[in-house]
């Protein structure tokens, strides 16, 4: 095809576009083939199905931090007196944390830690990395006092308890990681002891299978969680760094190789939620979450491991390998679904969020192809975008899930705005779709969302990607 003849090409369809808004505003004539570019007729989304600026996607996100600035408070209270104690020597058996709407040590807000860092990094918005701060120095300077409390006493504010004496991998791996990371970014700060303690606990007290992988007793004996990929492998990954041990990036590789052969279901590209050893027959159920929550294990763990390690192949292998799985199931609305391959169950804003962040961080690592991967993304961060009220809450996420082997319990989980899980995946989100659209070049092509690698200024139909 000759320039001049797609040239003419784009010229024949403006003037078509442009006679036919005259037609529809100036005459009755019907819309038929004959006489409009149907082609060219609006669809009726019910996702904005639009391009994005990074101004555009970081207003969302603003939203979100001044709510969960006012949200998460950071004090001690006296429980029988309701006052504040800022003498923090004077903390005693009624001092606990002041109660807000989420809890600030819990592995969902480990996340949200993370997803305040990316922000910041991305927007270059100072007032997201202050909200880590001001919420980590708190944590570190209580510490001390609140340990003291339970080592006389053998118990303590339950928020502290999490960090003091973790019980699962829940209490310790996330909140872990994000310390580590904000060390790197902020290296005055110092969180050694916290850090320790909580891998005290993921190497040496963590109930593990016969071959070391992260198990729990319930709701069986011997139980893997796919969740606890999340919960435990990355704060692995990132001790390799912080200490500079290679045992850690070995053991990370390790698990992941573990829980992958028992739980991951190759011809679906998906994980099972739930295995149980000696059980002979799993039922698969894909819940999106926990499958997010394993898609950002591999993501996490690909940033900090080096690639001379022999596992690194392995790693990207396997997270190509669920990338494909997880895009083939996105709904036409741009969310997954609560269980990814049943399309009758509802749309879940965490999980969707999770596959937004993992999906564009890997074309931004050149991990994943812009062309194929960069339209999924878009199209999941405007479903993601939708779910963010006026008051910067993040709507339709699942509430915390156990286990199950039948579909009614993922089928009617309830979802609620209170559910802490979805405020750090849409923060990774947002992120990262900042970073994506100021390097790969989104552009709406007849109609259609393309990613390009250099920037195309013309506002006609394109024809060729450079």
């Amino acid at each position: 095809m000759t320039n001049l003849y797609k040239y003419m090409i784009a010229g024949i369809l403006s003037i078509g576009l442009i006679s036919c808004n005259n037609q529809q505003s100036t005459s009755t004539e019907k819309i038929n083939d004959s006489n409009t570019p149907l082609h060219l007729l609006t669809p009726e989304y019910n996702t904005p199905y639009r391009e994005w600026k990074t101004e555009d996607i970081k207003v969302p996100l603003d939203r979100v931090l001044k709510y969960l600035e006012s949200s998460t408070p950071t004090r001690v209270i006296d429980r029988e007196t309701g006052k504040e104690i800022k003498d923090y020597t004077q903390i005693n058996r009624n001092s606990e944390l002041e109660r807000g709407d989420f809890r600030l040590a819990s592995y969902e807000w480990g996340v949200t830690y993370s997803g305040m860092m990316h922000a910041a990094q991305a927007t270059g918005d100072a007032r997201y990395m202050k909200y880590v701060e001001d919420r980590f120095r708190f944590l570190t300077a209580v510490f001390p006092y609140f340990t003291s409390i339970v080592d006389k006493y053998d118990t303590v504010d339950e928020q502290m308890r999490q960090i003091i004496r973790p019980q699962a991998l829940d209490d310790a791996g996330a909140v872990c990681a994000a310390m580590i990371k904000m060390n790197r970014i902020v290296p005055e700060m110092d969180f050694n002891i916290m850090i320790n303690n909580y891998m005290d606990f993921i190497e040496h007290k963590e109930h593990r299978l016969s071959d070391g992988t992260f198990a729990r007793m319930r709701p069986q004996a011997n139980t893997l969680w796919l969740d606890d990929m999340y919960m435990g492998i990355p704060a692995l990954a990132q001790m390799g760094a912080y200490s500079n041990d290679t045992k850690y990036y070995d053991e990370a590789v390790k698990q992941i190789v573990s829980f992958s052969k028992r739980m991951f279901v190759e011809e679906k590209g998906l994980y099972m939620h739930g295995w149980v050893e000696g059980v002979e027959y799993h039922p698969a159920f894909h819940w999106g979450r926990a499958n997010g929550w394993a898609l950002l294990t591999l993501s996490d763990v690909l940033d900090i491991l080096p690639e001379t390690h022999p596992g690194y192949s392995l790693v990207l292998e396997q997270y190509k390998a669920h990338v494909k799985g997880v895009v083939a199931l996105q709904s036409g609305e741009g969310f997954w679904h609560q269980l990814l391959d049943r399309n009758d169950s509802y749309l879940e804003t965490s999980a969707t969020a999770i596959f937004v962040y993992c999906i564009a961080h890997g074309i931004n690592r050149g991990w994943l192809d812009a062309i194929s991967f960069g339209p999924v993304a878009q199209l999941g961060w405007s479903a993601v975008s939708s779910k963010i009220n006026d008051k910067g809450q993040v709507e339709g996420t699942c509430v915390g899930t156990g286990m199950a082997f039948d579909p009614a319990f993922y089928y009617y989980r309830p979802v609620n705005v209170y559910a802490a899980h979805g405020y750090g995946p849409v923060l990774l989100a947002g992120a990262e779709m900042i970073n994506l659209v100021n390097k790969v070049y989104p552009k709406m092509n007849d109609s259609a969302i393309q990613y390009y690698s250099v920037k195309q200024d013309t506002t006609e139909p394109i024809f060729a990607v450079e």
